[in-house]
């Protein structure tokens, strides 16, 4: 049990991580990964080439110190972490591992300042935070087999289908190799895929979210390729999928996780989407269609031009069929000439509509940080409670509104 002396300790660090965090935490991976290499199979190294992770690691570091009288009010925060975990398969023992280099890179980058008393604080407290993560994730692991063709780990699928939705997505159908029954799963979650990945002599595990409703009998992926000369490494494991996974191949995936989740209530519902970032929301989207709900349903969307543009053909289908689906669409790069109505030019806008932006409606945002950050504050300046915006960062989160 942590004192009230050790969580004083623990807060009067606050200022440091808020300046070092980063450096700290850079500093623990890299310590990590000399002495157990192995694990660099289950980590995300796209995420630390580019220090997404170790941005991310270091804000939730910080956070728990600002809270260490009350951590579980970060309960919410430390759920999203908790699913992440259990689709990556981390386990208890883990935590051991990482608390010991956690602890030597505090002693190691605070140097004289980290003194005997202060690492026992940070001990207990990283203890006490590891027990709480690790109990929360034996009852998501638990949920997980409970349900019928749940399970945990890595479970092998086959590619049945692989449909191009653009020039650049490609959704992959996935159907478990053994026959059995699939999980079913909450709109808007993601699953686990690893990837053996012959450049770095690693296996890679990435998260992409389910971009169908749920069906009893397969998962969809909806992926896209990244078009850059020298792609980073998450493209990298993207492009392979495109250019290496074919219809009969099987894959290695976990089981659906994430809280990202379309919320059971009758408001109105706002989807705002930026790119690829549509595809929890198109399940989340199709789920409601397909139940017949009556809630009012905006889909916004922007992408570049409408070769790139993944599910129109369907979302036009959709917007025939359904009264109480609206839709607009926005083209940062489209050709100058007549829009047909419901189409912009440049960015997504909350501002382009006439009408009023309902302040009674549930609103899910999912793309790019960038894009994340300026619809949420867009949403707050029309008065939208902010219990009522939802959203969801691909990768480590590094989003902090407020």
């Amino acid at each position: 049990m942590i004192t009230t002396e050790q969580k004083e300790l623990v807060k009067a660090t606050v200022p440091f991580l808020k300046e070092n965090g980063v450096a700290l935490t850079d500093h623990f991976y890299k310590r990590m990964f000399a002495h157990h290499p192995d694990l660099k199979n289950l980590f995300n190294m796209g995420n630390q080439q580019n220090s997404k992770q170790q941005t991310a690691l270091a804000m939730a570091v910080l956070a728990y110190a600002e809270h260490i009288e009350n951590p579980g009010v970060l309960m919410s925060v430390l759920d999203g972490i908790g699913q992440k975990h259990v689709s990556l398969g981390i386990r208890p023992e883990h935590y051991g591992i990482v608390g010991e280099h956690l602890l030597a890179a505090i002693a190691e980058v605070v140097g004289e300042g980290a003194t005997p008393e202060l690492l026992a604080a940070w001990e207990v407290a990283y203890f006490q935070l590891a027990d709480l993560m690790s109990g929360h994730e034996a009852s998501l692991y638990k949920n997980r087999v409970a349900q019928q063709g749940g399970w945990t780990g890595w479970r092998p699928f086959t590619v049945k289908d692989k449909i191009k939705e653009s020039t650049e997505i490609t959704s992959f159908y996935l159907y478990p190799t053994d026959g059995g029954a699939v999980a079913d799963f909450q709109p808007g979650q993601y699953i686990s895929i690893k990837i053996f990945l012959p450049e770095l002599n690693l296996f890679q595990p990435r998260q992409y979210s389910i971009s169908t409703a749920p069906n009893g009998n397969y998962y969809r992926i909806s992926v896209k390729r990244e078009t850059s000369a020298e792609p980073n490494l998450n493209g990298m494991i993207s492009n392979h999928l495109h250019d290496n996974i074919a219809i009969g191949d099987v894959v290695d995936i976990s089981a659906p996780s994430g809280n990202f989740i379309l919320q059971k209530t009758e408001k109105p519902v706002v989807f705002i989407s930026g790119g690829v970032g549509q595809t929890p929301l198109v399940a989340m989207m199709e789920s409601l269609l397909h139940s017949d709900s009556k809630r009012e349903k905006v889909w916004i969307h922007g992408c570049r031009t409408t070769e790139v543009h993944a599910f129109k053909d369907q979302f036009d289908q959709w917007d025939t069929a359904h009264k109480s689906l609206e839709k607009h669409i926005f083209y940062s790069q489209f050709t100058p000439g007549q829009l047909p109505n419901g189409h912009y030019n440049g960015w997504v806008d909350l501002k382009a509509f006439d009408q009023e932006i309902r302040k009674d409606a549930e609103y899910y945002l999912c793309g790019p940080k960038l894009f994340i950050e300026k619809q949420y504050k867009d949403l707050l300046e029309f008065g939208i409670d902010k219990t009522n915006i939802y959203f969801e960062e691909f990768g480590p989160q590094s989003v902090q509104l407020s």
